[in-house]
């Protein structure tokens, strides 16, 4: 590995109506998820909690205050030899205000049913099953290679 420090960052899947908000990432020229849905959420800032983090960046895209959600797991996400990112998941199903635009990508409500359709990471499969199959808190690590190739997972 570079030696590089690891990135800190919160993952949230917002449901409604048996859908999931999701952000197709088509704004930002240089992004590791472009072209690719993905929930909302982002980095940490100095000090901040992952809630404090997660209540930030999902009212910074989205325009939403969350009034309920849960943390879910923790993904380390490892990409080639110089990305490490410990991702905080969560759910949310309840909120307040109203949707706004975001300069990452488009938010659209995605039906649960069909967000495997979508152009999305090989492993955020693996962590929407387990959303969907267990309530308990999970620990799951992927590495990918720099063609976004998954390369290992470990689930823990």
């Amino acid at each position: 590995m570079s030696g590089k420090a690891p990135e800190f960052t919160t993952l949230c899947y917002i449901i409604k109506d048996n859908c999931y908000l999701m952000m197709h990432r088509v704004k930002k020229k240089k992004d590791i998820n472009k072209d690719k849905w993905i929930g909302v959420g982002g980095h940490f800032e100095y000090g901040e909690s992952p809630d404090e983090c997660l209540l930030r960046e999902v009212k910074e895209e989205t325009g939403l205050t969350l009034t309920n959600y849960k943390e879910r797991g923790i993904i380390t996400f490892l990409y080639g030899e110089d990305v490490v990112e410990y991702m905080h998941l969560y759910t949310a199903d309840e909120f307040e205000g109203t949707l706004t635009e975001c300069d990452e990508g488009e938010l659209v409500w995605v039906p649960i049913k069909d967000v495997f359709e979508l152009p999305i990471w090989e492993g955020d499969k693996i962590f929407f099953r387990l959303l969907n199959e267990r309530e308990d808190f999970f620990s799951l690590k992927l590495k990918y290679a720099k063609d976004d190739t998954l390369e290992d997972v470990k689930l823990h």
